[in-house]
């Protein structure tokens, strides 16, 4: 129940423009709405449609349309990171730090007590001759913070990181499980690259760390404790947690469709796959990835992008396959209510990227978890997840980073026989994981906990 808007005090967010980013501040807004604050979000106005209907509390929470504006370079009308594909992120970035004087003008007019940001390093610049106090909000795992965006990482700013450079562990870093070997190192030197103008994605993330008056992570100490605190250390100011902050179970019922033909199958059989909303594979990747799921014998529903150089998922099948797999596996290049199909009892399998919003919801499931990351940050969540957590299995890869379809068939296999050791391992470790999670006032303690140091924040 929310209360009285009188017990509460106005926030402004601005988060950097992708849904991966903008529906986690959209979920914090919501729970901190339910104690009364009063929250404007700042967003591209064409992220407006695609996040209203999360918007539990319009009478609270209102969005504010930002006019992105065009930098050449970038497609007409881009403005979130799903318009575009990850190597113009940096020209986005340049647009992004373009909206200032609209951010400042907001700021200005509504007076917040507080400001969560995270890409927007300049933030605190606006806020604090204002007397307001800012928040650097990491959507990202504590683990992948802690890694590779510490002053103890200490990136040069004239010359890109190296392989063998970040193969280091930072000093103190509390972890020898969460590290990066072969491929997966290449993938994290785009911390050095230019990330605006004139920044590195490095200088960005760590002047908003040092600038802001408070870091705020979205994660839990039962998971992530020991990387808050050595975050905590290096910055040497406090590392507030609010939680995973999970949205609230969907009322949309689960399209008809997809729950017909899930229902068509035994309980826990289902393969569900799905790689988050900007990834693009190749072609001869994504053929391997259906070979794979094929290999299994499972039922499967894969839901991607077509991969590059395709219009739809359906030209890049392999010769054969749809006829191979007719009955059992359905491939659909749309969006669809990921969550809603995880609940569904038939589905007893997740392969995904392990995207950090992946990632919690794969923990809150009560399917078997396989791990196929692409980028630096899902690599780092993986890690914690399959060595620290133990709760899931990681598809190995070669070592131009590739996965085989026979790597993909042994790691689904592994966890979806009921004989296997180390299907029975992650399965009962996720229970304890998802029964701590579950357990009564656990994610509302965190909010609330939240609520009080900002309220201490601001006094």
């Amino acid at each position: 129940m929310v209360e009285s808007s009188s017990s509460g005090f106005s926030i402004v967010m601005f988060p950097w423009f992708a849904l991966g980013h903008m529906t986690p501040f959209l979920h914090l807004a919501n729970k901190l709405a339910e104690n009364g604050n009063k929250i404007t979000l700042l967003l591209p106005k064409k992220a407006q449609n695609q996040l209203e209907h999360f918007n539990l509390h319009p009478d609270l929470i209102s969005f504010h349309p930002l006019t992105v504006p065009h930098v050449d370079g970038l497609p007409a009308g881009a403005e979130t990171a799903s318009d575009i594909p990850l190597f113009l992120n940096n020209l986005l970035v340049v647009a992004m730090d373009l909206t200032r004087d609209q951010v400042e003008a907001v700021i200005n007019a509504t007076k917040p007590k507080l400001v969560f940001f995270d890409a927007a390093y300049w933030v605190p610049e606006i806020a604090k001759p204002l007397g307001i106090k800012s928040i650097k909000y990491n959507v990202l795992c504590a683990a992948s913070v802690a890694i590779a965006l510490v002053p103890a990482r200490n990136v040069q700013q004239d010359k890109p990181i190296t392989e063998a450079e970040l193969a280091v562990l930072p000093a103190g870093y509390p972890s020898t499980t969460v590290v990066l070997r072969g491929h997966e190192l290449r993938s994290l030197l785009f911390i050095s690259y230019p990330f605006g103008e004139r920044t590195s994605f490095y200088e960005r993330i760590t002047t908003a760390m040092k600038e802001c008056d408070v870091i705020a992570v979205r994660t839990c100490h039962e998971v992530e404790g020991k990387f808050c605190d050595y975050i905590g250390s290096q910055y040497n100011k406090p590392v507030l947690l609010t939680g995973p902050v999970l949205p609230e179970p969907s009322k949309t019922p689960l399209e008809e469709r997809w729950a017909r033909w899930l229902s068509g199958f035994q309980p826990g059989t289902v393969v569900y796959c799905a790689f988050g909303s900007q990834h693009v594979m190749e072609k001869d990747q994504f053929q391997e990835l259906l070979l794979g799921f094929e290999l299994t014998g499972l039922p499967f529903l894969i839901a991607l992008k077509p991969p590059n150089g395709a219009t739809t998922v359906e030209e890049a099948f392999p010769e054969g396959f749809e006829e191979r797999t007719k009955g059992r596996g359905v491939v659909c290049g749309e969006w669809v209510q990921q969550v809603s199909i995880l609940e569904h009892p038939a589905v007893g399998c997740f392969v995904n990227h392990c995207g950090f919003g992946s990632m919690w919801e794969s923990l809150m499931s009560d399917c078997q978890i396989v791990l196929v990351p692409h980028l630096g940050d899902q690599i780092l969540n993986t890690r914690l997840m399959a060595e620290e957590l133990k709760v899931a299995v990681e598809v190995e890869r070669e070592e131009n980073g590739w996965f085989s379809k026979e790597s993909l068939y042994e790691a689904i296999i592994s966890v979806m026989d009921k004989d296997s050791e180390v299907g029975n391992t992650v399965r009962t470790n996720h229970l304890s994981c998802k029964e701590k999670l579950l357990s009564p006032a656990f994610m509302s303690g965190y909010i609330d906990r939240f609520t009080e140091n900002m309220k201490q924040l601001v006094k």
